[in-house]
């Protein structure tokens, strides 16, 4: 099968295994892949990834946004959401949804003994959006020292 724009096959994309967080916490979330959809069918105001999240890791620190909103749809295995609330299992076919502002980080953890695939929607405000981290010594401010993370206090990593 053969697709063009508009369509595509996500597959057929490079997975992004990198991740901007500095160490200690860099490790953490590796080795992830995100397939960037949104950004290869040319969207501009939301991201769209097809993200794989192998067993032991962990999608981000816990965090949440100041402008940006968040969705996430599990396709495949398991994880358990962090939340503010405390924890539960999502598995194929649950989703959740994390407001902008809302001040309740969250976080994915693959507790599994497999990779687990799910959807992770956002908007997208990349001037203007700070991230709080509640867990760790751990900052983002795009006005601050050049878009880079910061601990707490300001000073870069």
């Amino acid at each position: 099968m053969s697709l063009h724009k508009p369509a595509l096959d996500p597959r057929t994309l490079e997975p992004n295994t990198e991740s901007g967080y500095p160490e200690p916490f860099r490790s953490r979330v590796l080795p992830r892949e995100k397939r960037r959809i949104g950004t290869a069918l040319g969207l501009t105001q939301f991201g769209v990834n097809l993200t794989t999240l192998p067993a032991g890791t962990e999608s981000s620190m816990r965090h949440w946004h100041t402008h940006e909103e968040e969705f996430v749809y599990v396709l495949e295995g398991e994880v358990v959401l962090r939340t503010d609330a405390g924890e539960q299992v999502l598995q194929a076919g649950c989703c959740a949804g994390f407001p902008a502002g809302s001040g309740n980080g969250h976080q994915l953890v693959n507790r599994s003994d497999r990779p687990a695939v799910y959807l992770e929607v956002g908007s997208s405000h990349p001037d203007s959006d700070q991230v709080f981290y509640p867990e760790v010594d751990l900052h983002y401010d795009p006005a601050a020292h050049g878009g880079r993370f910061t601990h707490k206090d300001g000073t870069p990593y």
